[in-house]
């Protein structure tokens, strides 16, 4: 509404008129925090069955290690009756425990393999 003097009355900013309002703000937008998964090792356990060349090729094939870690882990699972593969997010720990498991049984092996919570 105009008064007879010419004022903008309507209570909105006309131009060059800030009424306190500088227009500039942050916008900010919060993010879910995501939870990391949980990680699981896989460990092999010692038999008095398995060759240990049979073992290093398992830890070389199906985990990725070069040859001298897989003697290391080779030997560790050996002397103490268990060894950490290593460390993973369930689904792969799953998988791989699969795998280890299937490989020797087709080559007629007892080697056992298990995982469990970090």
């Amino acid at each position: 509404m105009k008064d007879s003097g010419g004022n903008n009355d309507d209570g909105k900013n006309g131009p060059g008129n800030t009424g306190g309002n500088t227009g500039t703000g942050i916008v900010t937008k919060t993010r879910p925090k995501t939870k990391k998964p949980s990680l699981y090792k896989v460990l092999l356990l010692n038999d008095d069955y398995t060759p240990m060349e049979f073992v290093v090729h398992i830890l070389e094939k199906i985990f990725g290690k070069n040859r001298e870690e897989a003697v290391d882990v080779m030997l560790h699972v050996h002397r103490h009756g268990v060894g950490i593969c290593g460390v993973y997010t369930f689904e792969v720990a799953e998988t791989k425990v699969a795998q280890v498991i299937e490989f020797s049984r087709r080559h007629q092996h007892p080697l056992q393999c298990t995982m469990e919570k970090e």
